[in-house]
């Protein structure tokens, strides 16, 4: 398929730009399985890629030029002078593509510039890391092209600085690792603050079982106030207790760091989840290895309970869509990425797949909300050249 992909991409870009491109690379958008909001919080995060991704052909130019289009955005191609490139002046999807040029310059990095098309899989607004298979498919071909010798965590840096600064979104360097770093057949245990990584062996079908992605088509935007609010608020949280970050208060310290935070009751809130998420990234990580599978089902329920009442990101159909889930037989369920909307996972037995997502789909029509999509997660490979 990937070839195929790859192909029709390629004839694109000669189209549009009456030349052939100098390669085709591709980068997945991501599922979290656990490990929500703790990423900029020095925390652990557990995601794992996508089949779907971002496609780039991609041809190098000397003359400081930089020409986009997306076959997913009505339009032409737009041309921008990288010497104009500057952070937020760009509130169109091309603020992407051109914060990776601007972050890889702004590194010393010698980027002269480039004829870009893409295309992507990844859906948009869905909370699976649209954005960031963006951003790391074009820092893999310029890395590429330009001989750059950048690893894929450089890379992940990179494409993280030119969100947060660039675009202006204050997202962490989760999905980006995710997207350039994952392994097929496992997820990626990531430690972010020293960006050190595990792959641990994640193959359901092996076992019986299938993830299901629930796309509530409720869309969400991070560069939109509330995910900036919490990571102030844990930010806050963080300055309270005297540490660097809430990943240094101990799980077993717990209960003695909330009661330090007074009345404080909103970055209680805050602080409680994340100090409990990272323990239950731990915690699934052991029973994965110890072949435990099936016993991550309630950890993930308790991580989706953590997102719904203490950082109070879930909505009416992502709470559906667990609740549903867990009432007809799913292992367990949660909401997963930025909240406010976005995509739920459910990790149910193979035989009982179709009647989930019959109930799910059934549910929603009840309550009157969009018709979700549902598919499959496998866990699939990270950025990679394709031709």
């Amino acid at each position: 398929m990937s070839e195929a992909v790859a192909e029709t991409v390629a004839a694109r870009f000669g189209e549009l730009y009456g030349a052939e491109p100098e390669g085709v690379w591709a980068a997945p958008g991501r599922v979290n399985l656990i490990g929500e909001h703790t990423d900029y919080n020095d925390g652990f995060v557990m995601p794992f890629a996508l089949p779907h991704t971002a496609v780039a052909a991609v041809a190098r130019r000397a003359d400081g030029v930089l020409r986009l289009h997306s076959q997913d955005v009505e339009g032409g191609v737009t041309e921008l002078r990288l010497d104009d490139l500057s952070p937020e002046s760009d509130k169109n999807w091309t603020a992407y593509p051109a914060g990776v040029v601007w972050a890889l310059r702004e590194a010393g990095h010698a980027v002269t510039g480039a004829d870009i098309h893409l295309a992507s899989t990844v859906p948009s607004g869905a909370g699976l890391s649209s954005s960031a298979a963006l951003e790391v498919v074009v820092a893999l071909a310029l890395n590429d092209l330009f001989s750059l010798g950048l690893r894929g965590w450089q890379l992940a840096r990179l494409c993280q600085r030119a969100e947060n600064v660039y675009v202006g979104a204050p997202v962490g360097i989760m999905d980006q690792t995710a997207s350039a770093c994952c392994e097929a057949g496992h997820a990626l245990f990531l430690d972010t603050r020293d960006l050190s990584q595990k792959q641990i062996p994640f193959d359901l079908a092996a076992e019986g079982m299938r993830l299901l992605v629930v796309d509530t088509q409720v869309k969400h935007s991070h560069s939109e106030g509330e995910y900036g609010k919490r990571r102030a608020g844990c930010e806050k949280g963080a300055d309270l207790l005297g540490v660097n970050a809430l990943r240094d208060v101990p799980y077993a310290g717990l209960d003695e760091a909330l009661a330090r935070l007074g009345d404080e009751e909103e970055v209680r809130r805050l602080v409680r989840h994340i100090v409990t998420e990272n323990e239950r990234v731990e915690r699934v990580v052991s029973l994965l290895e110890s072949g435990e599978t099936r016993a991550i089902g309630p950890v993930l329920v308790e991580g989706h309970a953590s997102l719904r009442d203490d950082f109070r990101i879930s909505c009416p159909e992502l709470d559906l869509v667990v609740d549903t889930a867990l009432a007809s037989g799913a292992l367990g369920s949660r909401m997963t990425g930025g909240g406010f909307g976005g995509s739920a996972i459910i990790l149910a037995e193979e035989p009982d797949v179709d009647a989930i997502t019959k109930a799910v789909t059934e549910a929603f029509a009840a309550a009157g909300f969009t018709t979700p999509r549902v598919f499959e997660a496998v866990p699939s490979a990270g950025a990679r050249r394709l031709r």
